[in-house]
């Protein structure tokens, strides 16, 4: 194959790898840029995260950030993009996977999208329109409020009854998403599910998705969890609230992981408890992953239960027609 510094074309390849935490993507995707500079001479793989937890800084262990040694192997874009107490909106993502994945096609490299949050994923490859509604920030203060004193799953009921389309796809423990979707659903006077159509992009994608047996994922999962302990979960929540000072009702820190240690260091379940809800809420963060990207028929599904290698093959397999059949596009 010709290096890709030779190879004229109308769109960008976006090669996007899929699928729900614990899945295994990461490793997947540094075994494949290895075989890819092996193998196709000038392809050389850099990823764009698609996790909306992995923005943040100084939350590394439960967000399951790639490793210095995985980022050397394979440079990824898009982690520690903001600190926790920043906002960092979907229309911020989109421009800045967008310019991430121009930069990298300018330097003749192949871009990967890479992630389990499907409407980044969505924003990307489908162009995703944006409602262009501006912050209401006394509305937002009495969401949150609504959220502090009646919980995160009344913002999810009101948010059911105004649109039960956007209601059904967002994380119903995420009081970001569903505030920014309150929010537009009560300025504009529309659903937000209503404002968000696809648009043209400048891309040819090719969509993998990693998944596997349910309960074999909830036991994988349930094992990543563990190694995020004895990596030091709970010294790493701790340090972000007693060190560094950030609000335990900061969006950042509803995250998974960090939600539950939280509860366990302000005294309020035992950190057996706190481990227990940190599972249980993983599998029902793997459940809405999966019935989000299940009915994308584009996406070729491989099963993370091969080894590595064999995983490796399916997914070359997939990845030189789809180059090939780029190249003839472009000619």
């Amino acid at each position: 194959m010709d290096d890709i510094s030779e190879m004229e074309t109308t769109k960008i390849p976006l090669l996007a790898l899929v699928g729900p935490t614990a899945a295994g993507k990461t490793a997947l995707a540094v075994a494949l840029a290895e075989r890819l500079r092996a193998e196709l001479s000038g392809w050389t793989l850099e990823a764009v995260s698609a996790d909306s937890r992995q923005i943040y800084r100084l939350m590394n262990i439960a967000t399951a950030k790639p490793t210095a040694a995985e980022q050397a192997q394979l440079p990824h874009h898009l982690l520690d993009a903001v600190w926790p107490d920043e906002s960092y909106t979907l229309a911020q993502y989109q421009a800045d996977a967008n310019a991430a994945i121009a930069a990298i096609w300018a330097r003749h490299h192949l871009p990967l999208l890479i992630g389990g949050t499907g409407l980044y994923v969505r924003a990307v490859v489908d162009g995703l329109a944006i409602p262009q509604v501006a912050p209401d920030p006394a509305l937002r203060a009495e969401l949150e409020a609504m959220a502090a004193t009646q919980g995160v799953t009344a913002l999810h009921a009101r948010l059911a009854e105004l649109d039960p389309v956007a209601a059904a796809q967002i994380d119903a423990s995420n009081p970001r998403r569903l505030v920014r979707a309150l929010e537009v659903c009560l300025v504009s006077g529309r659903p937000i599910s209503e404002q968000q159509g696809a648009r043209p992009t400048p891309y040819r994608p090719l969509l993998l998705g990693l998944t596997m047996e349910r309960s074999a994922l909830y036991a994988r999962a349930d094992a990543r969890i563990d190694a995020m302990l004895a990596a030091g979960l709970v010294e790493e929540t701790r340090q972000l609230v007693s060190t560094h000072g950030y609000d335990w009702h900061l969006p950042s820190m509803s995250s998974l992981g960090y939600r539950e240690i939280g509860a366990y260091l302000r005294g309020e379940v035992s950190l057996e408890a706190a481990v227990e809800r940190f599972k249980f809420d993983t599998h029902s963060y793997i459940r809405r992953q999966l019935t989000w990207f299940r009915p994308d028929a584009r996406i070729t599904w491989l099963d993370a239960t091969l080894p590595i290698d064999q995983l490796v093959e399916q997914a070359m397999a997939r990845i030189h027609p789809w180059l090939a059949e780029w190249r003839a596009a472009g000619k």
